[in-house]
């Protein structure tokens, strides 16, 4: 929240020009925020990007230069103050003039932009403010892939992959707007905490800056710069003032302003199942010599710690040399409780990121937390999210592990690839910091591998967790997933080479977290029948929409994924409708989904983390490992891993999934209890088995006895 004057939004138009200082072509009408593509595309009279094989069209429009055009009068003097243009990210290299005149020249799509523009502004006529995007970076003509990408801070994910078509998005993805700013205004207002040991109090920092106009202000500006006083207040989650403290008159530009100080028994913030996720609320006003607000910032904090600890057992220290731990640490601790994360993998729910909307983003989230979730992965591969995203995990309690924009890539050494990551990754840190939800860094997506070759003495990753360390200290680090004791993958029901089903891997592995595991599902058959024409529809075929949509050969070397129709005809025959080809690929997404979260919940608390590959997608696949379809559409697995994920859960460990006649059935019983409390079983328990001819079979009573 800020006292700001925002004015009214930009007309923007876009043009695209082969060469940096060529002409540009017919100008065309921009929407901001969005995407190049989308503004060629809605000129053109394109059909859906999300159809059939629609996206290829968008091929070579990432090559182009393309420049942003706004046009605006510079506002009348009665409207005072400082006058400034600022934009949350432009995506990727950019350069910025204003009346002719270059402003800024800029790499990646997390570095906001604040200029000022007071001093340029024409006081009588038009200003024109120009943007020139450059085209997407490639660290190779080709071949055309996620290699390309490896020595940008591009995220990986729009140069192709097994979800998500090549399909590279330009253009200023961010809010962009003209700001009036009094004369003095409050330049950052950080507000942080360290909690007792044991929780029974809070030492708050405010760490404010002001910025104070050089030279005199525009006509009709308000805030002498001298004179200005603070005043800090902090509200309780019920809206209670907890203090309120002003300063003495301050001299107009004050670079570094620290106020503190101490509550008492502050509400913690918990995450989902664990309590409530409480949030305060900081204020801090600057006020003028008369007392009128002049600028306010407001930000809800989270009073929580947040660790990586080891698990019982797991300190294994040898009686010979090496003398040392055995695996690194992975349960999630908070506020010194540790707990079981369930979760998910989170990518980017759009392909352009430029048209993520708050609206979007709850009905998914919603549908995370109604699931039981407590934590999702942000995956290295996409971008990270926008500001609404992180507040409303914040207010649902559902945790989040934010990786930087490195995935599946060798990155380099080179000095000027770690200029840029050291300026986006401070830029990520210090707008997403003050999150409580946000409870873990990661370098990024399995970058420790012997086809790439990086380690944990890699420049970028060394340069990561510096940055981590400066400055957000209290949050954990981590440099890549996986890292060693860590289970990542398998993503199938079947292994299609070994015959080995996802049941038997995973009751058969021990490790300290399960971080990327999953089933593959076709979209419901009405998705189905929006992205795929009538004449390819049943039986799926390789090649045309199918594979365009990743049902077929998603991966190079297996045509089957995601769809698997030999798996499917294996369990249940030859399928012979689209419904029922997309009911049984649905079931054994379902039922291999659930009984791998609850597995891994029995294997606590040597295991402290299951999180399933992936939870959402960018666009409608055919077929895929998500549970969620574009947008935000549930498949019937999310209803089982919602069972699964209860936080009290009576549970059958089953070796296998099919059954011969005259096999015999049996099962281990278990009872699982993730909540804060210790509650016994109840008992006794009366399992029955329902069989595939409509047979009930009832099982001996089962009482769990007391927890170990």
């Amino acid at each position: 929240m800020s006292k700001q004057t925002i004015l009214p939004p930009l007309d923007w138009r876009v043009a695209r020009h082969a060469a940096r200082d060529a002409a540009p072509e017919k100008w065309l009408p921009a929407a901001v925020p969005g995407a190049v593509q989308l503004d060629w595309a809605r000129a053109h009279g394109w059909p859906e990007y999300w159809k059939g094989g629609n996206f290829r069209a968008y091929d070579g429009l990432e090559d182009y230069f393309w420049t942003y055009e706004t046009r605006f009068k510079t506002p009348a003097p009665a409207a005072g103050g400082r006058l400034f243009f600022t934009c949350g990210g432009i995506d990727y290299a950019f350069e910025i003039e204003f009346n002719g005149a270059p402003l800024l020249r800029q790499e990646g799509m997390f570095t906001p932009v604040d200029l000022e523009l007071t001093g340029r502004a024409r006081r009588d006529g038009e200003n024109t403010l120009r943007v020139l995007v450059h085209p997407a970076p490639k660290s190779a003509p080709a071949p055309a892939g996620r290699a390309q990408a490896d020595r940008s801070c591009k995220p990986a994910m729009s140069y192709g992959w097994d979800f998500h078509p090549r399909l590279i998005p330009l253009g200023i993805w961010q809010d962009a707007r003209l700001e009036i700013r009094p004369a003095c205004f409050l330049r950052a207002a950080e507000t942080d905490y360290v909690l007792a040991r044991d929780f029974s109090s809070a030492v708050v920092t405010a760490k404010i800056s002001l910025d104070a106009a050089a030279a005199p202000a525009a006509p009709g500006a308000t805030g002498a710069p001298g004179g200005v006083r603070v005043r800090w207040t902090l509200r309780a989650p019920d809206g209670r003032g907890l203090f309120c403290e002003e300063t003495p008159p301050l001299p107009g530009r004050t670079d570094a302003l620290t106020l503190r100080r101490t509550i008492e028994n502050p509400a913690l913030w918990w995450p989902r199942d664990q309590g409530e996720p409480a949030l305060h609320t900081s204020l801090v006003e600057l006020l003028d010599a008369a007392g009128r607000v002049l600028d306010r910032r407001a930000r809800r904090i989270g009073f929580r710690t947040a660790r990586l600890v080891m698990a019982p057992g797991q300190w294994r220290w040898r009686d010979t040399f090496p003398k040392t731990r055995s695996l690194p640490p992975f349960t999630l601790e908070i506020n010194g409780r540790s707990l079981f994360a369930k979760g998910a993998n989170w990518v980017s729910p759009e392909i352009f990121p430029g048209l993520l909307a708050p609206a979007a983003c709850d009905a998914l989230l919603d549908l995370a937390r109604g699931a039981h979730l407590n934590l999702l992965r942000l995956w290295g591969g996409a971008p990270a999210q926008k500001d609404f995203f992180y507040e409303r995990c914040d207010e649902l309690g559902l945790m989040l592990w934010q990786e930087f924009p490195l995935a599946c890539n060798r990155y380099p050494d080179d000095p000027a690839y770690l200029d840029v990551l050291d300026r986006e990754s401070r830029s990520l840190i210090t707008r997403l910091k003050p999150h409580p939800a946000l409870v873990l860094w990661c370098g990024g997506n399995e970058l420790f591998n012997p086809w790439l070759g990086m380690t944990d003495q890699a420049l970028p990753l060394r340069l990561l967790a510096s940055n981590c360390y400066r400055l957000d200290p209290a949050r954990p680090f981590l440099p890549t997933s996986p890292v060693e004791g860590v289970g990542h993958g398998h993503y199938v029901f079947r292994d299609p080479q070994t015959g080995a089903e996802a049941w038997t891997l995973f009751q058969n592995s021990r490790c300290t977290a399960y971080t990327e595991f999953g089933v593959p599902a076709p979209a419901p058959e009405e998705i189905l029948r929006e992205i795929i024409p009538e004449n390819e529809l049943f039986p799926p075929r390789p090649g045309g929409a199918w594979a365009a949509h990743h049902a077929l050969g998603a991966w190079a070397d297996m045509e089957g994924s995601h769809l698997y129709p030999e798996t499917l005809e294996r369990y249940f025959g030859p399928a012979e409708t689209l419904a029922q080809l997309v009911a049984r690929g649905q079931l054994l997404q379902a039922e291999g989904l659930k009984g791998l979260y609850e597995e891994a919940r029995r294997q606590k608390p040597a295991a402290s983390m299951a999180l399933c590959w992936c939870f959402n997608e960018p666009w409608p696949a055919a077929a895929n490992l998500s549970i969620v379809s574009w947008p935000a559409r549930p498949k019937p697995a999310l209803a089982a891993v919602s069972a699964a994920c209860r936080p009290l859960l009576a549970s059958a460990r089953i070796r296998k999934f099919t059954w011969a006649a005259g096999e015999v059935f049996d099962a281990q019983l278990w009872w699982l209890n993730d909540s804060p409390e210790e509650i016994p079983a109840p008992g006794p328990i009366h399992p029955r088995i329902e069989t595939g001819d409509g047979r009930t079979l009832e099982l001996p009573p089962w009482d769990a006895g007391p927890r170990p």
